[in-house]
């Protein structure tokens, strides 16, 4: 089975699918290799348990195409050809499976019929073969979907972590934003006195300055007097 770990990122479930499916439908190749050397019962048996394959793999296709909208849209077109390829050659072993169940009626309408209990046995056993078959790949498409999902659950811890952390660190950052924003308060409040006192000053100049001078002329009128 392809590793889920070499697919895509986002379609690592699709990728498990895809690998059950091409067990399946090897399984539905062998069967319909072996339906080719029976007759009678048993042969009937065989295509019944081909037809139980080809009903799992519709079902498996059916889940690929769900997958497939859940992938991201950026690789989405890589995929959605290989369910279609897929769906191609399963149509392919349904018409071969089709013929082969055609040939078996026709064998039992010309006594191509083995002994009764034989058969009935024959049949069993068949049936419970695909059972446990189709159990063990139910149970390992099982094992897959929940290792995914532990796997999908710790990278969301993970990420939930990196929120945490660059919460935290915009929180210090907006701290340090508003203990500078004092400062620079701080600041324009001290240059605004500044800036006031320095208007005084100058104003008190002037008025010094406009009185010397007013002396001065007071003084040169009353000398040319």
């Amino acid at each position: 089975m392809a590793s889920v770990l070499d697919s895509e990122p986002g379609s690592e479930l699709f990728a498990s699918y895809e690998a059950d499916f091409k067990l399946v439908q090897a399984d539905i190749s062998q069967k319909l290799e072996q339906i080719a050397e029976l007759a009678g019962e048993p042969k009937k048996a065989a295509v019944r348990a081909a037809q139980r394959a080809v009903e799992e793999a519709d079902e498996i296709i059916s889940q690929m195409r769900i997958e497939v909208q859940n992938i991201p849209t950026n690789i989405r077109s890589k995929f959605s050809p290989r369910v279609r390829n897929y769906d191609h050659d399963l149509d392919k072993s349904k018409q071969s499976l089709k013929r082969a169940a055609a040939e078996a009626d026709r064998q039992n309408i010309y006594g191509g019929k083995g002994p009764q209990g034989q058969d009935s046995v024959y049949e069993q056993r068949q049936q419970l073969l695909s059972g446990t078959e189709r159990l063990e790949r139910s149970s390992q498409r099982l094992q897959n979907s929940q290792r995914l999902a532990a796997e999908t659950e710790n990278i969301g811890a993970g990420i939930l972590g990196d929120l945490y952390g660059q919460r935290s660190t915009l929180l210090h950052a907006r701290e340090n934003l508003l203990e500078g924003e004092g400062y620079v308060n701080k600041s324009v409040q001290t240059l605004r006195g500044m800036a006031r006192r320095m208007a005084t000053n100058r104003m008190i100049t002037i008025a010094i300055i406009t009185v010397l001078v007013l002396l001065i002329i007071a003084v040169i009128f009353n000398k040319f007097r």
